[in-house]
């Protein structure tokens, strides 16, 4: 179970909508109905980062893998003044791990 804002509900059920699952449900899938592979994902990953960094930032490790967004969230959500004990338990995660692990994500923070 992952809690979702309703509006990115509202997203999700769009894609499906107009995408569709996999035969097994998937919902992100490859052409063939399967698994996305690593390099695949990875290759999407780097094209996407460098249309969406400007060049100085691109060179740099600022989303270098798509696991980096997680870190990112967790302490924007912060920052935004969430509810540690909400992010966490979206996360995952303890308070402590919160303020030890993800206070360093954020660019210019």
């Amino acid at each position: 179970m992952v809690p979702l804002p309703p509006h990115l509900v509202a997203l999700r059920r769009e894609s499906v909508t107009g995408f569709g699952t996999a035969d097994d449900g998937l919902l992100f899938f490859s052409e063939r109905g399967g698994v996305l592979s690593y390099s695949a994902y990875h290759w999407v990953w780097r094209e996407a980062r460098a249309l969406a960094l400007p060049p100085a930032l691109s060179n740099t490790s600022l989303a270098k893998r798509p696991y980096d967004l997680r870190h990112s969230a967790l302490f924007t959500w912060r920052c935004a003044g969430a509810d540690p004990a909400e992010v966490v338990q979206r996360a995952g995660n303890s308070v402590e791990v919160l303020l030890s692990r993800y206070a360093k994500c954020l660019y210019g923070r």
